[in-house]
């Protein structure tokens, strides 16, 4: 890693400490910005990817997103380019010298501004390919990143500013090793496209039941083509993707209200309490009751 991008590293590592002080998960004045900072190693966390950027720039994180690990840290940054159920953990963290993290979220329509007034274009469709990846860490989008992030310090900057800065990240990442997988998702009519109304439509109806024809015609693809390019970008089929969203949900449910399994079980789409229960500790090591108790003891 680079003299100046270590540099670059230590005054955005300034600025988050500056704006949490606390350990957690933080949103900030910038709406789509949000800062992480942990002083200690973290269980695994559950929750959904929406379309970001990830850089960390102290300490390590892993994600896992079905059976499939990426690791990153100072020297990388992790592009989620559809909504994705994940499974992450801080690995590398202690009081002297915290995790720190962010996350900018993006939206499809500023990906294809970005295509429209660029040089990159918006090219040709291509086969769908995994929804998540890392990629090596360059001075300019840490330089942009680290500008837009020091507007918190400036906040009437930040209305006309923050539109300007996203947009140059966007094109940075677009120019990155992998970012076609990113050109991909704004393109209308390209598999990954296509994958990503998948996603959204089974995260709205997780709950209900679904035939997978139904999928399929959502996605304008025959049934074995949506099985292939949904495996392709998700790494799980629909029904496993839609387990996951099921699972966690139950989880937040159970944790934040007081209610029993068995209720929660059918809120969330499971016709038997028997098999909700087999599921979760398959997913979760415990018990639906356990695990309850285990998180409400970490509280």
């Amino acid at each position: 890693m680079s003299e100046k991008i270590y540099k670059q590293q230590g005054e955005l590592a300034q600025l988050i400490e500056r704006h949490t002080g606390r350990d957690g998960s933080h949103v900030t004045d910038i709406p789509s910005l949000f800062f992480s900072r942990y002083s200690y190693l973290t269980g695994p966390n559950y929750g959904v990817y929406k379309p970001s950027l990830c850089i960390v720039v102290q300490g390590d994180k892993e994600l896992l997103l079905a059976q499939e690990r990426f690791r990153y840290g100072p020297a990388d940054y992790l592009v989620a380019s559809v909504k994705l159920p994940i499974k992450g953990q801080v690995t590398e963290a202690s009081s002297e010298v915290p995790y720190l993290a962010l996350k900018l979220e993006f939206k499809p329509n500023q990906i294809l501004e970005v295509l429209h007034d660029s040089q990159i274009g918006v090219g040709k469709k291509e086969n769908a390919k995994r929804g998540i990846y890392v990629s090596r860490i360059e001075l300019s989008l840490l330089d942009a990143v680290t500008r837009l992030a020091g507007l918190l310090d400036n906040p009437k900057d930040i209305p006309v500013l923050v539109p300007l800065f996203t947009k140059e990240i966007i094109y940075r990442v677009l120019q990155g090793e992998h970012g076609g997988v990113l050109k991909q998702m704004a393109i209308e009519g390209s598999s990954t496209y296509q994958i990503s109304d998948v996603t959204e439509y089974i995260m709205n109806n997780y709950d209900r039941s679904f035939r997978i024809e139904e999928l399929a015609e959502i996605a304008n693809m025959s049934v074995s083509s949506l099985h292939r390019h949904f495996k392709e970008v998700t790494a799980m089929s629909p029904i496993q993707f839609q387990k996951q969203l099921r699972l966690q949900e139950a989880r937040r449910l159970l944790i934040s209200e007081s209610t029993d399994a068995a209720d929660v079980a059918f809120r969330v789409g499971y016709e038997s309490p028997s098999q909700f229960s087999r599921e979760y500790s398959r997913m979760f090591g415990l018990s639906p009751k356990e695990d309850v108790k285990h998180l409400r003891g970490e509280i």
